[in-house]
Order: structure tokens, then C-alpha cells, then sequence
């Protein structure tokens, strides 16, 4: 699977970051860097432990993150997950976290394709 692909395959922005980071080889390269970035586990630490602000702080995080690398649907579903953090409060945050936890399955288990070709 090329970087493109994959890309693809999660319903990703591509071309967008691809003009942003230059080379299809530094794409790439953050992409499978993303397998290592701690906001995801931060996110599911801070609600299990009902911590809104780290809660908050791990889902801001990700999104930036995400629109950064262009991670379109990760991106959509973290920030509304942020919004309704926003507050320091977990109640209500459920059924979005369910979707970003989908939406970064989908997203590493591709990266994680890509990183093995």
C-alpha cells in the first residue's frame, strides 16, 4: 500500500497535507510517526479516570494533530469531542469517545498496513 492509498482507504486528505509537509516521503514518515504520539491513550486515560482537564487537553491535542496531518474523519469526531470537553466536564462525552476510538482504529490499523509494506 502506498502513502496515497492509504490515505485513501481512511478517507484521509492527502493532497492537503502532501502541499503542506513537501514530499510524499515526509508524509509518510509523520504518518507512521503518529503510531507513537500518546494523545489517544491520554484522551481514554483522562475520561476512565474522569479527568476533564486531561481529558480535554489529550482530545485538543489529537485534533490539532490531526488537522495537521490531515486525518479527516479523526479529525472531525476529536473535534467535537474537544467541544464537549471544553468545559473540564466528562459527563456527555460517551458516545463521541466511542467515535474516536472507532476512527483511531480504522486510522492506525492502516497506518500500521503501510508501516509493513
Amino acid at each position: 500500500m502506498t502513502i496515497k492509498e492509504c490515505y485513501e482507504k481512511v478517507g484521509s486528505d492527502y493532497d492537503g497535507v502532501l502541499k503542506r509537509l513537501g514530499s510524499e516521503a515526509l508524509v509518510k514518515r509523520f504518518a507512521v510517526k503518529f503510531l507513537n504520539d500518546p494523545s489517544f491513550q491520554e484522551l481514554t486515560d483522562g475520561l476512565a479516570a474522569q479527568d476533564g482537564e486531561k481529558a480535554f487537553r489529550a482530545a485538543h491535542t489529537l485534533k490539532g494533530v490531526c488537522l495537521n496531518l490531515g486525518f479527516t474523519e479523526l479529525y472531525k469526531v476529536s473535534a467535537e469531542l474537544t467541544e464537549v470537553l471544553r468545559g473540564r466536564e466528562t459527563a456527555g462525552s460517551d458516545e463521541l469517545y466511542a467515535q474516536v476510538k472507532e476512527q483511531y482504529k480504522t486510522l492506525t490499523d492502516a497506518i500500521r498496513e503501510l508501516a509493513s509494506n
